[in-house]
């Protein structure tokens, strides 16, 4: 059993405008930074042993500012971790998208079940490197929404809400089995 700290990386100035960001490599803002200090002055006396994260700039600069917060030092880094690729749709405002592409799948983008197969993958093998050690994982919003609607059959994120940029959602990974411990959702 594994213990999975699911950390969303600080806020973009695109998180600020609403635009879709997918495997855009976005910094983050003066305030994401803020977040990801928050976040690591949170974790800080959890007993992580690990540290992981999505290679994409708002999460590798998120896990820095975690590491050095924890001691944890200099992220792994994982592609497993990554955003939902969201294609086309990149750099569209959300509400765009929306109505462009109801079915939420743009040209070129990864498909829903793509993205939870391998979120669900790269959660495992995590688990596998760490053993019983506890782990935190950056990574970003829509993977992570992913793994809770998965671990929560479909009850997490709760209507109306999100998973916040600096959030962090608490999973256990048996194997292929993933179960929500901690639910931290903010509201749209």
């Amino acid at each position: 059993m594994t213990l999975i700290a699911l950390v969303r990386h600080g806020e973009t100035e695109w998180n600020r405008l609403g635009r879709v960001q997918g495997h855009s490599d976005i910094p983050l803002n003066d305030t994401g930074r803020a977040q990801a200090a928050g976040a690591g002055e949170a974790l800080r006396g959890g007993d992580y042993r690990r540290l992981y994260a999505s290679p994409l700039d708002r999460a590798k600069e998120t896990a820095e500012i975690i590491g050095r917060a924890t001691g944890l030092g200099e992220p792994v880094l994982h592609d497993g971790l990554k955003e939902r690729l969201y294609g086309e749709a990149e750099g569209m405002t959300a509400v765009d998208y929306w109505s462009t592409y109801p079915d939420r799948n743009a040209p070129g983008s990864e498909s829903s079940i793509e993205l939870q197969e391998r979120a669900l993958a790269a959660l495992e093998e995590i688990a596998e490197e760490a053993g019983a050690d506890p782990v935190i994982a950056v990574a970003h919003g829509g993977l992570i929404s992913t793994i809770l609607r998965y671990a929560s059959g479909g009850s997490l994120p709760r209507e109306g809400e999100h998973v916040g940029n600096g959030s962090q959602q608490i999973v256990e990974v048996i194997g292929p089995d993933v179960r929500v411990i901690g639910y931290n959702g903010s509201p749209r």
